[in-house]
């Protein structure tokens, strides 16, 4: 299971990411301890207004628990798992809330505690809370037989291809995977040699090699994004300047932008955009039977949760129904029959809400197994779907170097000569090609 934690503030932007069900097709608020409010949003308000008491700017502990993507792992382990860090992290008693998500076939849970020791009015301190989290991970892999990401056996295999949530929202603004970009930049990196080379193979992958404002070496997509070459590639700077040189001798991002914009003509504009809309089109299909499957499964937990909550108060009114009431309650209680009958109702409550909990793990299990099954049919039409804009970007980026090319022998009034001779077949062939402006 991985686990990932950080000190953080602002409790209404947490709250909000939390019941965020835009990116989540399912989110469950399982438990909130130690809060007045029976809502996140209200007990993340409760945090921040002790904190206010204190100095202390990041007043909650944020942690997310991934298990293995096709492991069945029922609500026991998380809370086993929560309690164990929880303890080691000395935040013990402290107020927490637990929150599930699932998303394409997978369900992981968050957990939010309160730093604020509410009795001493000052913050939990956690020294090398990443160390003791990596830990932990570590031995629930090996305690449960779950199959170990090579990253935790040994960090020089940690995935080179991993982003973080500011790539992952760049990539989703231009429609492609965050993937799918690092591994383009990382291999026009390994296969250089020079400069030149460096910055050929680039272009040709539709990326154009600039310096950045403060990351020194960065390049620029026919898009205008902006992507960071030490980030992407995992080349540290001193490496960058010893292939590509002295970053001072590049054009600025802002240049590269115009000369982009300046070659992307109308035409081209269209065309990408068409482009851009028929690759999307690939994956219309399976986002429709995932909306579908997915309102099917919320209709279907809704009616599971009323059918456990109406017969979770006919039993309740039937054990109370078993304590006598009156003289015979009083008598009862005498000689001790009344604290036998509360053992078995406490009993029975027990099962019952075990019962509970197991047919409704059963069925979001079900739901999961399900789910996957078509994520696999995503996966399959989102690869074809990048694919399509990774050629795409190829295919932008040869126009733009045909016009770049085309403008170092003529200036616009003459290619606008030059075209008002040719016939329409012949303007439209040139404007795809070498004469395009």
């Amino acid at each position: 299971m991985i686990l990932k934690g950080n000190e953080r503030g602002n409790a209404r932007e947490l709250a909000n990411h939390l019941m965020r069900g835009t990116e989540n097709e399912h989110i469950e608020l399982h438990e909130l301890r130690g809060f007045v409010s029976d809502d996140l949003h209200g007990a993340m308000q409760e945090s921040a207004a002790i904190a206010k008491g204190t100095r202390c700017q990041k007043h909650l502990f944020s942690l997310s628990l991934s298990p293995p993507p096709n492991e069945n792992v029922p609500v026991a382990t998380f809370e086993a798992a929560i309690e164990r860090i929880e303890s080691e992290l000395r935040l013990s008693g402290q107020p927490r809330a637990i929150v599930f998500h699932e998303k394409e076939g997978r369900r992981h849970a968050y957990a939010v505690w309160s730093r604020i020791d509410g009795q001493e009015m000052k913050a939990i301190n956690m020294p090398f809370y990443k160390r003791t989290l990596n830990g932990i991970a570590r031995d629930l892999y090996r305690e449960h037989g779950w199959e170990m990401p090579r990253g935790f056996k040994d960090t020089r295999h940690r995935d080179p291809l991993s982003f973080t949530r500011e790539e992952w929202q760049q990539a989703k603004r231009t429609r492609q995977d965050p993937r799918a970009i690092k591994q383009a930049l990382q291999t026009c990196w390994q296969t250089s040699d020079s400069k030149s080379t460096f910055e050929r193979v680039l272009r040709e992958r539709g990326y154009f090699l600039a310096r950045g404002d403060q990351r020194g070496f960065v390049a620029v997509d026919w898009r205008g994004e902006i992507y960071s070459l030490s980030r992407a590639t995992g080349a540290k700077t001193k490496e960058l300047k010893a292939g590509i040189g002295d970053p001072k001798e590049l054009q600025s991002t802002e240049t590269a932008k115009a000369c982009i914009a300046e070659r992307m003509t109308p035409k081209l504009k269209a065309w990408a955009k068409e482009a851009e809309e028929h690759a999307q089109k690939q994956n219309l299909a399976a986002q429709f039977q995932r909306e579908q499957m997915v309102q099917g499964h919320r209709h279907a937990r809704a009616q599971l949760k009323h059918q456990q909550e109406a017969r979770w108060l006919e039993e309740e009114r039937q054990r109370a129904a078993r304590t006598p009431k009156g003289i015979r309650g009083l008598w009862g209680w005498v000689t001790g029959k009344n604290k036998k009958i509360r053992q078995e109702n406490e009993a029975e409550i027990a099962r019952t809400t075990e019962r509970d909990r197991a047919k409704k793990h059963s069925e979001i299990q079900r739901q999961l197994s399900e789910r996957r099954g078509l994520q696999r049919k995503i996966v399959a039409a989102r690869e074809k779907q990048n694919a399509q804009m990774q050629e795409l970007n190829r295919e932008v980026a040869k126009y733009l170097t045909m016009s770049a090319h085309t403008s170092q022998y003529f200036n616009k009034s003459e290619i606008k000569t030059r075209e008002r001779g040719f016939s329409k077949k012949e303007r439209d062939h040139y404007s795809r090609k070498e004469y395009d402006i």
